[in-house]
Parts: C-alpha cells; structure tokens; sequence
C-alpha cells in the first residue's frame, strides 16, 4: 500500500509544498528523470534504449545521477544539506532512489530523518516522487550487516507524494511495435535509420536523443536538417513534413496542421497533401495551403520546405524538457 493518509509533519509537508510550488505539474522532474534514463543510455555512443540493456553496475548509479540532477535541476529551492544531501526550505533531506516502488534502503544517518524517495519505470513510462520520514514506527525492525533497514507498511503509507506515478516524457523507441522497431535500427547508416523512424513514427514528438540514438554521431541532428541529405530533404519527395520545436514559426506549422506542436529539441514527423483554402487545419506554405493526408491517402506532390528560420532566435530549452 502506497497511497496512504500521512499523520501531519510539518517539516516534510513543508517541502512536499515548496516542490509543488515550483513544479506544479511535474513537467521539471519528470525531465530529470527522462534525462537520467537517457545519460545512462548514452544512446548516441551505444544505440541502447531499454533499461535491460544497461550493465548492473550501470543500473546500481542511476540514484546518483538522480540526486545531482535533481540538485542542478531544483537549485532555486534545493541547497546543499548538511548532513544529508539536501537542504529544502532550511530542512536536512536525504534522497533515496529504488527502481522497485519500496524497496529504499534507509541508513542509520537516516533514521528519524527526511527522505525524498523516487523511482520510476521507463518500461510503463511512469515516475513517482514523495517525502517521508524515516521514524522508527515507520521502518522494518530487521536490518543488514551495515546497518540499513526500509519502510514497513506503515511507513509507505506515510509517504506524502509530490506526484505519483505521473507520466514519463516518452521514450520513443521503446514504445515502438517490435516490427516498426526492426525497420527503423535495421539500415547500415545513421541517415537511413533516422529517415526511418520518421517516415514510419508520424504527429508523435521525437527528441534529440532519439535522433542521437540512431545516427550514433557527434552532429547527430544533421541527419534531420534539410541540407540536401537529411531527412527533410529526402522526405519531402515523399509528402513529409518536419516542423521542429526550437522555432516558433515551426511551431506554428505544427499548430494550424493539429498535430501534436514540438517542444524545444523535438521534431514531429507529418505527412501532408495539397488543400482548399476552405478546408480545416490547414497551413500555408509555398504559396499553397496543406493539410494532413489521411493514413490511406497518396502524397502525389512533394511536401513545401519549411519556413526558413536561419535569422530566426531558437527558443529557449533545457534539459528537463527533452525526451528521449
């Protein structure tokens, strides 16, 4: 049981408050946890993907990447604790990570003391983040040889969830059918792979991670740019359209077509024909008016290029925003 009613604690409702203040929705922590899964990834040097793929020594470090993101993440509320790893709102905050709801290890220095607790599952696309203090009616009575013990039932019940179970930023090849996967990592090069997630993963935000993940090279968005061999090029011959999020005259593309509109370091891959001026969510380019082809509709035309956005200033982004 994890959804409990907490007793009042006026030092952990205090900083489960102040996090909410700051990450109403969740939109900050959920990137670091994207972010994290990526930096363990390293898909641009490894081409991995899935939690299964990474070493166990790999796996056992994701709770410190998770802190010192968070850390970088949070510096507005988060300051360096202590005793333990935090400070939040003046209060000494120990953060614990588990890739198994529960399973937190509290050690003696622990006892009696704040912990934020996280874990996340990148194969359900779910995170969770809560408080809870480490009292000793609220930790097992068995310990190990060093000392560490966990939350009893009781003491899971007294988490006070910032958010539970909230959606991941997606990871886009995970969530593939496993033939659209074989197609897409299949091709020898980097651009061929790339043109083919974008052909076959259309109106669905694709991360810059993604794209590192399948060219596995250093200018790894190259293999998107319309610069005569990246994907924009190669795919417009086929009806395709790729609005990206660093522009806002992308964007906009991406809004009067009503597909889902790129946030800073995505694309979105859409297929478009030639339409009336009178039909709905259209977009004008080329001097022209397009709409989305239907899925059994033939693109007999090549797409428009894009809005030119090389004067353009990008917008602004971070890490926290980006999915794989």
């Amino acid at each position: 049981m994890f959804l409990g009613d907490p007793e009042q604690d006026l030092p952990r409702d205090t900083v489960v408050e102040v996090f909410r203040r700051v990450d109403p929705d969740g939109r900050r922590a959920g990137g670091i946890f994207r972010a994290t899964f990526d930096q363990l990834y390293d898909g641009q040097h490894t081409g991995r993907f899935r939690w299964e793929q990474l070493y166990k020594t790999e796996k056992t470090h994701y709770g410190t990447l998770l802190e010192i993101n968070l850390r970088r993440e949070f510096d507005d509320i988060i300051d360096d604790g202590k005793l333990l790893d935090y400070s939040i709102n003046g209060y000494d905050v120990d953060c614990k990570y588990s890739q198994q709801m529960g399973g937190w290890m509290v050690p003696p220095e622990c006892f009696e003391q704040l912990l934020l607790v996280a874990t996340a599952d990148d194969e359900r696309g779910v995170w969770s983040l809560g408080v809870v203090r480490a009292t000793e009616t609220s930790r097992r009575t068995s310990k190990n040889r060093d000392g560490k013990t966990s939350l009893n039932p009781r003491g899971r019940g007294q988490i006070d969830w910032i958010h539970f179970e909230a959606s991941l930023p997606p990871n886009v090849l995970l969530g593939l059918d496993s033939i659209t996967l074989q197609h897409v990592v299949t091709p020898r090069s980097g651009q061929a792979r790339v043109a083919e997630l974008l052909r076959r993963v259309t109106q669905k935000r694709i991360g810059r991670n993604t794209i590192a993940t399948l060219a596995k090279q250093d200018d790894y968005m190259a293999r998107v740019r319309d610069n005569g061999n990246g994907a924009r090029t190669t795919l417009r011959r086929e009806g395709y359209l790729i609005p990206g999020g660093d522009y806002e005259a992308h964007r906009d593309v991406a809004r009067q077509l009503g597909v889902v509109v790129p946030e800073p370091g995505e694309v979105v891959s859409c297929r478009v024909v030639p339409a009336d001026q009178t039909d709905t969510w259209t977009t004008q380019l080329a001097g022209r008016y397009w709409r989305l082809a239907a899925p059994d509709e033939e693109s007999n035309e090549p797409a428009p290029k894009l809005p030119d956005v090389r004067k353009s200033k990008p917008i602004d982004t971070d890490l926290a925003s980006e999915p794989q």
